[in-house]
Order: structure tokens, then C-alpha cells, then sequence
């Protein structure tokens, strides 16, 4: 005999947020999680909020027990496939829409739910239009802090651990430490990285429409 839900899982809903678009390195990451309404005392008292406010070591670990106790996506875009989407939609917040709506679908299929919220990066209409059938029925909501939502704070910490791994496997791949965001210690890391490897290594590595690109190659070329 099935065991009854322990809880309900119309009784909740998703968050949704994204990791590494300020960071001029690796992938970009979005996180969904599917938080029952019971469970957001226990994420609160695990101490889960916005992964921004978090260390890097307490985002790994707190993503270990987010994926072990709760239904999730992760939807990772690599620098490659990243500057072709860039390429051809020469629109961040459209990227960002396309994959916030395939991890919203990856989590429909698992549980049904009605509601998502999903942090304000753009025209709610993005999502909306990306996503498909199983999307169609889900209420969408995008606020300005949604982090404080913890359905939403748990997405951006599983989106941050995978950023963090994704960008470490990166760097031991190209020999070559890559820092995080978008300072002046990025350049003088993405300037060795193109002397070792030539220009084209920038496809591998880096999100190319950054102004950090042309500084870089021409630092490189001097």
C-alpha cells in the first residue's frame, strides 16, 4: 500500500535564481527548488538565505542537504553554449528567461505545483513565453529581493555550489586559477589565459559580451 505524502505537494511552490551572470568566468546556473509550505521553517532554521550572504564553503555544504531533502533543477549554461545563445538573442535577460522556464519544466514534471517566484531581471513575459505546455497552468511571480522567499534563497544556493564547482573543474582544466566576478584580478587572469592557450580559449572560458574582452585581448596582444 502507498504510503501517503508526508506533505502535500500542492501546498507549496517554486523558487527560482540564477548564479554567475556578474562573473565573467564559467557558466551560468540557474537553481529551482520546490519547497513545501511545511518545510520553509527547517530551511530557515538551517540557516539558508541568498547565497550572495553566504561563504562559499556554507553554499556547498548548505546545497548538499537542499538536494538530499527537497526536489530541485539545476540548469547550467557553459561559456560555449552561452556565447552562441549571446550570439544569436544579444539578450541577457532572454537567456535568463529561456532557463529559468526549462528548470521551472523540469520541476513540474516531478510535482505538481501552481505558483513559482523567480527574481526581477526582466519582462515577466519572457519566462511566460519560454515556457512550454507544462508551464502554461503555473502562476508566475517576479518580485525585486525575492531571495528573502526561501524557495528562492535555497535555488540561488544550489545555483551558486554548481557555479562554484563548475568554475573550479574550469580552472583546473585550463591550468589557470579563474577568479570570480569581474575585477581587475580577472583580467590579469583571463590576459595569462589567453597567452597560454591564444584568443580562442575566451570561448571556453569566459562570457564574451563583457567590455573585459576587448581590454584582455589587447592587453594580451601588447
Amino acid at each position: 500500500m502507498k504510503q501517503p505524502d508526508l506533505f502535500p505537494e500542492e501546498k507549496g511552490h517554486i523558487g527560482t535564481d540564477e548564479s554567475g551572470k556578474g562573473d565573467y568566468f564559467g557558466p551560468l546556473v540557474i537553481g529551482a527548488v520546490y519547497v513545501p509550505d511545511e518545510q520553509a521553517p527547517v530551511l530557515r532554521e538551517l540557516g539558508v538565505k541568498d547565497s550572495k550572504r553566504t561563504t562559499d564553503r556554507r553554499n556547498r555544504e548548505l546545497a548538499e542537504l537542499i538536494k538530499r531533502g527537497y526536489k530541485h533543477s539545476v540548469v547550467a549554461i557553459g561559456p560555449e553554449r552561452y556565447n552562441e545563445l549571446y550570439e544569436k538573442l544579444r539578450n541577457l535577460n532572454r537567456i535568463l528567461a529561456w532557463a529559468h522556464a526549462r528548470a521551472i519544466e523540469n520541476l513540474l514534471a516531478e510535482v505538481p505545483c501552481r505558483l513559482a517566484i523567480t527574481d526581477q531581471f526582466g519582462d515577466k513575459g519572457y519566462v511566460l513565453n519560454a515556457l512550454m505546455k507544462k508551464g502554461q497552468t503555473i502562476e508566475l511571480v517576479q518580485r525585486p529581493k525575492a531571495e528573502e522567499d526561501l524557495a528562492v534563497a535555497a535555488a540561488s544556493v544550489l545555483a551558486r555550489a554548481e557555479f562554484l564547482n563548475r568554475l573550479s573543474f574550469l580552472s583546473r582544466d585550463l591550468g589557470v586559477e579563474l577568479p570570480k566576478g569581474a575585477s581587475t584580478l580577472v583580467e590579469e587572469a583571463a590576459v595569462r589565459l589567453i597567452k597560454l592557450h591564444g584568443p580562442a580559449v575566451l570561448d571556453r572560458a569566459a562570457k564574451k559580451h563583457f567590455k573585459i574582452t576587448d581590454r584582455v585581448l589587447a592587453a594580451a596582444s601588447a
